[in-house]
């Protein structure tokens, strides 16, 4: 039994990526758009707390004083 005649019942990862997805355009485009719009927001995610856990107590919110008005009382 050669090579090629045994790799056709198989399958492997990437032949099931391209049944899946990569097979018609519109599914392939539509998995491209919502990926990259999940992935634009999990780097956000991360970057937005890496910065706050590195700036803890120099942020504008840490400081009591600055941006809180005296009330009128």
């Amino acid at each position: 039994m050669d090579y090629a005649a045994r790799r056709r019942g198989q399958g492997g990862l990437f032949e099931g990526l391209y049944k899946v997805i990569m097979r018609r355009n519109s599914v392939y485009v539509t998995f491209v758009i919502a990926g990259a719009f999940l992935g634009e927001r999990a780097i956000d995610y991360g970057v937005k707390s890496l910065w706050e856990y590195n700036n803890v107590g120099k942020r504008y919110e840490d400081i009591p004083v600055l941006g809180q008005r005296q009330s009128e009382e």
